[in-house]
């Protein structure tokens, strides 16, 4: 039950111009848009761009992070814009939810390590660093620290408040 709803049509001239830089029809982006400039500063700051990481780390960052924050419409909104795109199986994704970093590979499993981390501790240890410095080179830790850090903050947005699950978005996989 939401807690704070979407904004309606028709929005304050603020609220359009903020929505107009993003796709409308999304709840939670027409819930942030209760405060305009915080939803345009959300875009300025968004990371779904071709980072210093692929596509598969990317969502498998984002998937791990909101899985591990239970923040499900994040999760399934992007289960069902980026998975299939990223070459996830369906095992894989029950995996970002359910699994741990012995259900991956290389530099997946570590991804998982370092989600884990930062979700849990809020920082990496040096031996962590360390290893997974055999990975990802600088750029690519910066911008692994900030898909957590970011997805951190959308998973407390739709978490405090309450926003309904997208159509089609798939809801967290039962335990298998």
């Amino acid at each position: 039950m939401p807690r704070l709803n979407p904004l309606a049509l028709p929005y304050s001239a603020e609220a359009a111009a903020a929505l107009a830089q993003m796709p409308a029809d999304i709840a939670l982006f027409r819930t942030v848009a209760h405060n305009p400039r915080v939803l345009t500063r959300w875009k300025e700051g968004g990371l779904l761009d071709r980072g210093s990481i692929t596509l598969r780390q990317r969502e498998l960052v984002i998937l791990r992070t909101t899985a591990l924050l239970k923040a499900e419409y994040e999760w399934g909104v992007h289960v069902a814009f980026f998975a299939a795109k990223a070459g996830f199986t369906s095992a894989e994704i029950a995996a970002t939810v359910h699994g741990q970093a012995s259900d991956w590979q290389g530099e997946e499993a570590m991804l998982i390590r370092l989600v884990g981390a930062l979700v849990h501790g809020a920082s990496i240890d040096n031996a962590l660093w360390g290893e997974a410095s055999a990975y990802f080179d600088a750029a690519q830790m910066v911008e692994i620290i900030s898909l957590v850090g970011f997805y951190h903050m959308v998973s407390f947005m739709v978490n405090a408040t309450g926003v309904a699950r997208e159509p089609g978005a798939p809801e967290f996989p039962a335990r298998g």
